[in-house]
């Protein structure tokens, strides 16, 4: 059979599947089953039914495309059925259990990507990635709160220009992570140079976003008072990496005394990425920025008295009765996993949370902004320039880098862009019109970059 056949067979295997879950709920809620205890054991079919959704949406690695791009999309359309009379998801989308879950997979993601880079790989990179970074903030900020919002929004309050020009500044570090760890180039240099630029970018843009905040609050804000957020956010970020690899393998050495199994050493590996998500919350930054430092701080020191897996010991006895060959080939298979065991035993974890935030994700999107054609062009306009002050800093980077792969690897929005327009439409300053302005460039700008990644990383060179 040929592939177009069996992607046909097993679309329509998908689709009657699909068919079978839907009615579920649709007769539940027609039922009135929403509300109470029953309520929330309906979110264990909206649970079950996300999951489900987001690994059927994997048919699109079939087609060389990420699997974070299938997600996303089966949220825009999970999101959107309303439009079509079918109103059976609408209750996810205000779901508490749903909403953390969404956060904590978010929390989890950056915490595994943390866990899989390193700090003198990324130490390597670090001036590159600063100018990335700055690049990355600045050009974006500029052209769109003193040219193209002026320009394609004329008359509007220059504080809600402000805020434009901060939403376009965002990066969604979790987006072009997920593309990176999909397409098996998380070590690249590339990948490290856009990882911590984009951690910078988010440090920088909160900056912008409390600076922004605070002249509409109050009507100013004072240099004392910048600079005061911008090292607050210097010293967690230093402090954290800084003494945690100082003190990790202390503190692992200490919960090995007590047990040095398989579940302490994961009890202590998630609690440290969520301690460190707090911290970052506490010190007024996102708490993915604090996930990432937390996983950063974790290595092969922090566990070593801990037990390796049974199945290396039973290696051990294959490698003391085989060749000198064979035993080499043997060690680096026990070196693989002594190492990895960490982030093999938190990917069941992700495979559970992750896929839920970027269906939740997709699912805030609202295409009936799409309708008003003025709408439309200012936001193809605005995502131009988005897309534009992102490519720039790519090619800040210099020699020896793919210059696309990074440039395209800080454009997508996200969660991070969906944040600065909703506390600019709490705050009043920014508009219907130019939250859904801003809305359908977070979209264009996070659905374009896993397609065009995969095709970067197929047909050009990556380090």
């Amino acid at each position: 059979m040929s592939f177009i056949g069996k992607l046909f067979k097993q679309s329509t295997t998908v689709a009657m599947m699909g068919g079978l879950v839907f009615m579920v709920p649709y007769w539940w809620v027609e039922a009135g089953g929403s509300v109470g205890h029953d309520g929330m054991v309906l979110t264990f079919l909206w649970i079950a039914l996300i999951l489900i959704f987001a690994k059927m949406s994997g048919l699109i690695e079939r087609l060389g495309q990420p699997s974070v791009l299938g997600e996303l999309m089966v949220g825009v359309l999970l999101g959107n059925l309303a439009l079509l009379g079918v109103n059976v998801f609408e209750p996810i989308k205000t779901d508490i259990y749903i909403m953390f879950m969404a956060e904590l997979g978010v929390v989890i993601l950056l915490f595994q990507i943390g866990l899989e880079s390193n700090v003198k790989e990324m130490t390597r990179v670090g001036l590159t990635a600063f100018l990335v970074a700055i690049a990355g903030v600045v050009v974006p900020f500029l052209l769109g709160a003193y040219l193209i919002g002026p320009f394609l929004l004329p008359g509007l309050d220059t504080n809600t220009y402000l805020f434009l020009g901060a939403t376009l500044t965002a990066t969604s570090v979790g987006v072009t992570a997920r593309v990176f760890k999909d397409m098996g180039f998380l070590h690249s240099k590339e990948s490290q140079i856009v990882l911590g630029a984009a951690v910078i970018d988010d440090i920088l843009g909160l900056i912008i976003l409390a600076v922004v905040t605070a002249i509409v609050l109050v009507g100013g804000i004072t240099l004392t008072e910048v600079t005061f957020i911008f090292f607050k956010a210097v010293f967690f970020l230093g402090s954290a990496i800084i003494l945690g690899k100082i003190l990790a393998p202390y503190i692992g050495n200490v919960f090995s005394f007590i047990s040095r199994g398989v579940g302490m050493k994961f009890a202590l590996a998630f609690s440290v990425g969520l301690v460190f998500a707090y911290l970052a919350h506490l010190m007024g930054m996102a708490p993915i920025i604090g996930a990432f430092a937390g996983g950063l701080i974790l290595d092969d020191v922090t566990f070593k008295r801990f037990r390796k897996p049974e199945f290396c010991d039973e290696l051990e006895d294959i490698k003391n009765h085989t060749s000198q060959k064979t035993k080499i080939e043997v060690e680096k298979v026990i070196d693989h996993y002594e190492h990895k065991h960490v982030e093999d035993l938190l990917q069941p974890v992700g495979q559970l949370f992750v896929p839920v935030f970027f269906v939740f994700t997709g699912m805030s999107v609202d295409l009936t902004t799409f309708a008003d054609t003025a709408i439309i062009l200012t936001a193809i306009g605005l995502t131009l320039v988005a897309i534009f002050g992102k490519l720039v800093s790519g090619f800040v980077a210099g020699k020896g880098y793919n210059k696309w792969v990074i440039g395209f690897g800080m454009v997508p929005r996200g969660e991070v862009g969906l944040i600065f327009a909703t506390i600019g439409l709490g705050l009043g300053v920014v508009t219907d019109g130019v939250f859904s302005v801003i809305i359908m460039m977070v979209i264009i700008t996070t659905l374009v970059t896993p397609p065009v990644l995969a095709f970067l990383f197929r047909h050009s060179k990556v380090s």
